[in-house]
């Protein structure tokens, strides 16, 4: 036992080499050679090793080559051109939409990055123009951007949000002269659909040149004219003179045609039609009748008797009488041939109260006149519209401190819209429109795919009807006569009303329906300061149009 395990230390003692287990491995039979089964790994050679050590030095002397190259030989270069470089986002506009009216005819458009208007008259007030951003764009929170075109006026200005559609973005890079090295689209731009408009363009067209041949002709210092649909609240025509030019001022040249628009005396920069303030006239008394048959005031045959004038006591000389005009003596009267005749005695009578008849007061003209809307906003999707004047003991307190008491006289003037009675061409194109749908206040509106909106006047339908009969006269026989043309039955309102303290002008006025048997669009014609003699007003303007209308736009009519 001793003796085992002295040899077997030795031999874990002997060192064993791999040379000496594998001495004969070649000559031993049966090897797989394929599984280098008897082979013997062999060092890796000096020249290997050289060569591998060579490409290893190799890279690392390209990589330091090329280091020094950028850092040490080109550094100041590279170093310069990156602080003169810039690499940012920019926005890429898409092109602005294409406004066009109810017949497809386009009105404005893009065309080389540049906006383009219609050349047809007529449409300046209504489409804007567009321009770079103003301050108070760039601070508000509708994301402006220093080089974007925005609308300024008009629709342009109203529905920016639908013309500009959705912008994209792109990486930049511009050297140091503002010169793109390298760019690259990261989101496409995406225009919106083309934007409808309920305006057909005829129609504007033609009523802006028979307006302004009026106004040219008859000696009037501007003039507005609206057309609207008594069931929607369309608008086919709005017309505004003067009117600026779209295309002049987008363009933002020539300088001296833009500053002649600022020095015109006329203004062309307002916009009549939504903005213009002007007293009605008689076209208030369908509005008084309404009130009066509605409170029982007087029925609608009662008879008024009209010799030219009342008179009543003067409050500032006793013995003197106050007198108020008719504009001529009517004889016995009637509500539907007070109205045709546009009888001045009878509405003083029914609206401030004469001998047998008590009136309806100030109060009771105000709350009427504010249910058709004459002192509000009609919400017509324009901007800088203002909303009408209706007269009050408060107001006259307010802006008469010398003469601050309201007295019959006053309730008088208000009676056939006088005094301080104001109102726009738009609250009276769809105060119209009420008294054709017996009493529905619809919103106006350019857009021709917009929503109805409407409220309702609390007025029976059959007070609605004698004052449509009442207007229907006044064109068969009345003060609208003009109107009477064949072919399609017209219900109108004219109105004239002084302006100045010397009423040396007066501004004319008409409102109406047609067709008279069922109702399908109102209008309102406002010429502004024109001689107190002239008898050519808005009813001679109208009355072109409809006959105009009547061969190149028929279907209006039916």
């Amino acid at each position: 036992m001793f003796l085992n395990n002295i040899f077997s230390k030795k031999i874990r003692e002997q060192e064993i080499y791999p040379d000496e287990i594998f001495l004969d491995a070649k000559n031993i039979p049966q090897f797989d050679k394929r599984q280098f089964e008897g082979r013997l790994e062999k060092p890796i050679s000096k020249k290997a090793f050289f060569l591998l050590s060579v490409f290893f030095a190799s890279v690392i002397f390209f990589f330091f080559a090329k280091t020094f190259y950028l850092q040490i030989a080109q550094g100041g270069a590279f170093a310069e051109r990156a602080e003169k470089n810039s690499l940012k986002q920019e926005i890429l506009f898409p092109p602005r939409a294409v406004i066009k009216d109810r017949t497809g005819v386009k009105l404005a458009w893009e065309e080389n990055g540049l906006r383009k208007y219609t050349e047809l008259k007529g449409f300046s007030h209504i489409l804007g123009y567009t321009g770079l951003p103003s301050p108070a764009d760039l601070e508000s929170a509708d994301a402006f951007l220093p080089n974007a075109l925005v609308g300024k006026e008009g629709i342009e200005k109203k529905y920016e949000n639908l013309l500009r559609g959705e912008r994209g973005v792109k990486l930049v890079e511009r050297d140091s002269y503002n010169n793109i090295v390298s760019e690259s689209a990261q989101n496409e731009p995406s225009p919106s659909d083309d934007l409808v408009l309920a305006i057909d363009s005829r129609i504007q067209s033609q009523f802006f040149k028979i307006i302004e041949s009026v106004i040219s002709e008859r000696v009037f210092s501007g003039g507005a004219g609206v057309i609207m649909d008594v069931s929607t609240g369309e608008i086919i025509s709005l017309v505004s003179w003067p009117e600026y030019d779209s295309r002049i001022l987008s363009a933002g040249e020539p300088k001296e045609e833009i500053q002649k628009f600022f020095q015109d005396k006329n203004k062309p920069f307002l916009n009549r039609a939504v903005s213009g303030l002007y007293a009605p006239g008689s076209i208030l008394k369908p509005i008084v009748a309404l009130g009066a048959l509605n409170e029982g005031t007087v029925s609608s045959d009662r008879q008024i008797f009209s010799a030219g004038s009342i008179s009543i006591p003067n409050p500032f000389f006793p013995d003197k009488k106050s007198v108020f005009y008719d504009w001529k003596a009517h004889g016995w009267v009637d509500m539907r041939r007070a109205l045709a005749v546009s009888s001045d005695v009878y509405f003083y009578e029914i609206g401030g109260g004469y001998e047998g008849v008590k009136g309806l007061g100030i109060k009771r003209i105000g709350e009427y006149s504010s249910r058709f809307g004459l002192d509000s906003k009609t919400g017509i999707d324009l901007s800088g519209e203002s909303a009408g004047v209706i007269p009050s003991p408060e107001l006259k307190e307010k802006n008469n401190p010398n003469d601050p008491v309201w007295r019959i006289g006053d309730t008088y003037n208000a009676s056939i819209g006088q005094g301080d009675f104001q109102i726009t061409p738009i609250e009276a194109a769809v105060y119209a429109s009420a008294l054709a749908n017996n009493g529905k206040i619809l919103q106006p509106r350019l857009f021709l795919n917009g929503d109805i909106k409407q409220r309702q006047i609390d007025i029976p339908e059959n007070y609605f009807n004698v004052v449509k009969e009442g207007m229907r006269m006044a064109v068969a026989e009345g003060t609208a006569l003009a109107l009477n043309v064949p072919g399609v039955a017209i219900a109108a309102k004219t109105g004239t009303a002084e302006v100045g303290s010397a009423k040396k002008y007066v501004n004319s006025l008409v409102i109406g329906f047609f067709p008279y048997e069922k109702p399908r669009y109102s209008f309102a014609v406002v010429l502004e300061k024109g001689p107190y003699h002239n008898v050519v007003g808005a009813p001679y303007a109208m009355r072109q149009l409809i006959d105009w209308m009547s061969i190149y736009t028929p279907e209006y009519l039916k």
